[in-house]
């Protein structure tokens, strides 16, 4: 699952997300989502997040569904 609709994106679910540094190679970074940071219901480069671990990026795959 794609991470653009802000409803399908809840604390506490795992996603792969790209870091702004990271977005000219695509590599993913893996995480916890702690806090959502896009406020508008969906964007089309992805809802951007905080983990838990304080990295910021937009969501690129969903890993766990969200319950």
């Amino acid at each position: 699952m794609n991470g653009q609709n802000r409803k399908d994106v809840l604390p506490g679910i795992e996603v792969n997300i790209v870091l702004k540094q990271d977005q000219r190679s695509g590599k993913l970074t893996r995480g916890i989502v702690k806090d959502l940071l896009t406020n508008s219901p969906n964007h089309p480069h992805g809802i951007k997040v905080r983990l838990v671990d304080g990295q910021v990026g937009r969501v690129k795959e969903i890993l766990s569904p969200s319950r």
